[in-house]
């Protein structure tokens, strides 16, 4: 993948390079072109601009706006790379091929980053983001992937800044510390339930650091429910307000420290090993949103303004994962019946998602500002 650090602003010859940049900025752009197009194929378009069109500002009134298409797909682009507003528009002016995927021409006029702020709080003051995730799942769920089987539950920390000696003197008053172990965090808790068979998300929930596991469980189970996974943190779910009621197997992990001294051959180290295999599905969700997408730390102060951007993100990840599940590949097919073994190929091509040096260390979403 290219990384690019292009600051200032430099003259275009009229193609698209900029000067003194050439090289490196074609690079960029084939990169980003191949990004691109795996978006343009997966994001359910139509879906998202019919959620937001109502609210939409109308030609008529005041300045004509950009057309709703081009600002969601500047929106969406944004949220992938993980850009600032700023950087949003430098990448507008540097890169052709976003140019031209988002609709646009360097010759005519390009949104600046007010413009592109001005969008995101407007979906922020209407709070689309969970009408845009269910779209995403109605979608995927037309083309066959629906939520059949029990869920898995699970939470992360979402960190933030901790110091209080930035601009506003003081912490993000809607976040909190919790222990996580032996170190503390400060930031925000997100909740998940995803679906055993299909691996997606179909529940999201989010609270400050110090929000409890089990007293948030219940909201994050689709209705009909019969067996739910979690790890040794849900011990006693069963018995809280809102799960008392419900005929819900939890299948929930034994905590580490009891789980050391069973027998390694015994029935009891067998089924926890099962339980562990099921709920590692859940680990892929947060994998795309902290590590692909780069999300990791909270870019903005606030609980909704996160959690609106989390929400799509959320959905972007379901693309990603239903793609890579619809089954072998024709290659990997053949290949499979050559060596005799069955690899699971994708028809979706994720490599725009990692480093050339495809570890978990270098793994990252490219920049481009």
């Amino acid at each position: 993948m290219i990384c690019l650090v292009v600051t200032g602003r430099y003259a275009s010859d009229g193609t698209g390079t900029l000067c003194g940049v050439g090289v490196r900025l074609e690079e960029a752009s084939n990169a980003a072109r191949g990004v691109l197009k795996k978006m343009d194929g997966l994001i359910p378009w139509d879906r998202l601009e019919g959620r937001i069109e109502p609210f939409y500002p109308k030609a008529g009134r005041g300045c004509r706006p950009y057309p709703l298409g081009v600002m969601l797909r500047v929106h969406c682009v944004q949220l992938v790379y993980n850009l600032s507003d700023p950087g949003m528009e430098d990448l507008l002016y540097e890169v052709g091929s976003v140019r031209r995927f988002v609709g646009l021409r360097l010759s005519g006029p390009l949104p600046d980053e007010t413009t592109i702020l001005n969008f995101r709080q407007l979906l922020e003051k209407h709070g689309p983001g969970a009408q845009l995730f269910e779209e995403v799942n109605a979608h995927l769920a037309a083309r066959g992937h629906r939520l059949k089987t029990g869920p898995i539950v699970d939470a992360r920390l979402i960190a933030a800044p901790s110091s209080s000696t930035s601009c506003m003197g003081a912490r993000d008053p809607e976040m909190r510390q919790t222990k996580n172990g032996n170190p503390w965090s400060f930031g925000m808790k997100v909740y998940i339930g995803v679906d055993v068979a299909s691996r997606l998300m179909h529940s999201l929930e989010t609270t400050p650091a110090n929000g409890s596991d089990m007293a948030t469980a219940h909201a994050v189970l689709h209705g009909g429910a019969e067996r739910v996974w979690g790890d040794a943190g849900y011990q006693g779910v069963g018995k809280r307000v809102g799960n008392r009621d419900t005929d819900v197997d939890w299948q929930v992990a034994m905590r580490p420290g009891n789980r050391r001294r069973l027998d390694k051959a015994g029935a009891q180290e067998a089924a926890g090993r099962r339980k562990a295999s099921v709920r590692a599905k859940v680990e892929h969700p947060f994998l795309y949103v902290k590590r692909h997408f780069g999300y990791a730390k909270v870019r903005y102060r606030g609980l909704a303004k996160n959690t609106q951007r989390i929400a799509l993100l959320r959905g972007f990840s379901n693309l990603l994962i239903a793609g890579r599940t619809r089954g072998p590949s024709a290659r990997n097919r053949r290949k499979a019946a050559h060596d005799g073994r069955h690899r699971h190929g994708s028809p979706l091509d994720t490599s725009f998602l990692r480093s050339e040096n495809d570890t978990p260390q270098a793994r990252k979403v490219p920049t481009f500002s």
